[in-house]
């Protein structure tokens, strides 16, 4: 297994449309492994292949506080949702960040499991958010997209600074 790199908001990358999974091989498996031990690592609860410049529709969350629940959505498609709820969001690719936005309260997404199966999951809470939320990163989206556009620029500013900081 290995750590990742995570591309950094604004990267362009960002903002590509990821392609279907034609076929759940080995090779996607190992992506699922290390896309995993990233976004552990990071430390996150969520991360789409997008953000480590994969472009393929393949997302791993794990939303438990003990970290033993990973869960794989290849080819996700929302089936439907709910209501709408505000909940404070931040993203890997958006370090330190974090804002709130709206989203559905409940979904029902159906996807591929990383062995190819077809599953249906009903989700709400946190597992709802952070599904639309990295759904969003497989269509190109970052959450910071949701803000204005001062808050968006005020944003992109703090994080050119702190990166000058870094180096």
């Amino acid at each position: 297994m290995a750590i990742l790199p995570i591309l950094q908001y604004p990267d362009e990358r960002l903002h590509k449309v990821a392609k279907k999974v034609e076929r759940v091989d080995d090779s996607i498996r190992k992506l699922v492994r290390d896309m995993a031990e990233t976004m552990y690592a990071a430390p996150g609860i969520g991360l789409a292949a997008t953000q480590v410049d994969k472009h393929i529709q393949l997302i791993v969350l794990d939303v438990s506080e003990t970290h033993n629940d990973l869960k794989v959505f290849i080819n996700p498609e929302l089936q439907a949702s709910k209501g709408i709820e505000e909940h404070e969001e931040g993203c890997l690719s958006v370090p330190g960040i974090y804002e709130k936005v709206s989203r559905a309260e409940r979904v029902t997404v159906h996807a591929l499991d990383e062995h190819g199966k077809p599953f249906t999951l009903e989700a709400d809470g946190l597992l709802a958010v952070c599904i639309q939320h990295e759904m969003d990163h497989l269509r190109g989206k970052v959450f910071v997209e949701y803000l204005s556009h001062l808050k968006q620029t005020r944003i992109r500013a703090k994080l050119k600074k702190h990166r000058r900081e870094i180096l």
